[in-house]
């Protein structure tokens, strides 16, 4: 029997987080899942090698008790599945590179592969074979399918308004909803649509990766919109109105007398809603951008002059 470096199967290292092992199992997943490889036997046997690499390692006790006794696999192994080995307990301490076990393996794992249609490492080292090789009656055992994603790519306009996609993921056809403030990078799950489970287990989940295509107009920043505007020089000087166009129509706007290029006005409550939380909305910036007139007539030419005198005596 050989040993399974599960780390090596689903391409992490030993300290990889929880996330870059759902990563990692999804993108395998996705590539070698059955029904995208139907008749292929090698990626059948490459899924169910990666569902379970992706079974010990997602689960935090299992995880644990295979860091901890995986170097040792082939003590137990030598020694006869089931009876582990033994050493003089004052050998044993947690530092010392070995350990001291009674009994099978299925007790200290709780038989927790047995009958799980995993390997014979796995249903060894997780009490499915130690049990039965030690005359403990192994049981059945189900595990929940794998998680897949896909990506659904929405405008800055849905993302504000919400709206509705028909996605084909993994051969299923699927309507996906989102909200008023779906931002960039957000997850929705859609449940029981993912890989099929192991044993009479349920179905794994499909998460929908949301990406906001960028805007001309617009900058996000948290739940605020940064909309860059040009203005004229006359009412950057003298104050007045101008005309915008926003995510909910067009409005009149005071600009201030003296405004500087750059500076911004804050229009509260009208940037992006806030995800979930109805009546919330971020702010909108109009960053001001004083555009200077060009092709200007001789008259206009003179009046600046007079302008820069005025200024010179002030």
């Amino acid at each position: 029997m050989n040993y399974k470096d599960y780390y090596q199967t689903l391409g992490v290292s030993k300290n990889a987080s929880q996330e870059e092992l759902k990563k990692a199992y999804r993108k395998l997943a996705v590539k070698y899942h059955p029904d995208k490889n139907q008749g292929n036997k090698e990626a059948e046997e490459r899924f169910k090698e990666l569902s379970e690499a992706y079974e010990v390692l997602r689960d935090p006790e299992k995880r644990k008790k295979y860091d901890k006794l995986g170097a040792n696999w082939k003590q137990y192994e030598n020694a006869g599945a089931g009876y582990g080995y033994s050493q003089p307990k004052s050998e044993g301490a947690p530092g010392g590179g070995s350990y001291y076990f009674e009994g099978d393996m299925g007790d200290l794992f709780g038989n927790a592969g047995a009958d799980s249609g995993f390997s014979d490492f796995f249903n060894s080292f997780f009490g499915g074979g130690a049990g039965k090789q030690a005359g403990y009656g192994g049981r059945s055992q189900s595990f929940k399918g794998g998680d897949l994603q896909a990506e659904m790519e929405i405008s800055l306009y849905e993302a504000y308004h919400g709206t509705s996609r028909i996605l084909n993921v993994n051969g299923q056809k699927l309507r996906i909803n989102t909200k008023p403030g779906a931002y960039n990078g957000q997850e929705l799950r859609i449940k029981g649509k993912g890989a099929p489970g192991h044993g009479g287990g349920e179905k794994g989940d499909i998460y929908i990766k949301i990406k906001v295509q960028s805007d001309d107009n617009y900058r996000i920043e948290g739940n605020d919109l940064i909309q860059k505007v040009d203005i004229d020089l006359i009412t950057a000087v003298l104050g007045g109105k101008m005309e915008i166009n926003t995510l909910t129509g067009k409005l009149n706007v005071p600009v201030p007398k003296g405004s500087q290029n750059g500076s911004k006005l804050r229009l509260k409550k009208k940037g992006m809603p806030v995800y979930g939380k109805q009546g919330n909305f971020g702010d909108l910036y109009i960053e001001l951008n004083i555009e200077i007139p060009k092709n200007l007539s001789e008259e206009e030419i003179q009046l600046f002059e007079k302008l820069k005198e005025l200024r010179k005596q002030s």
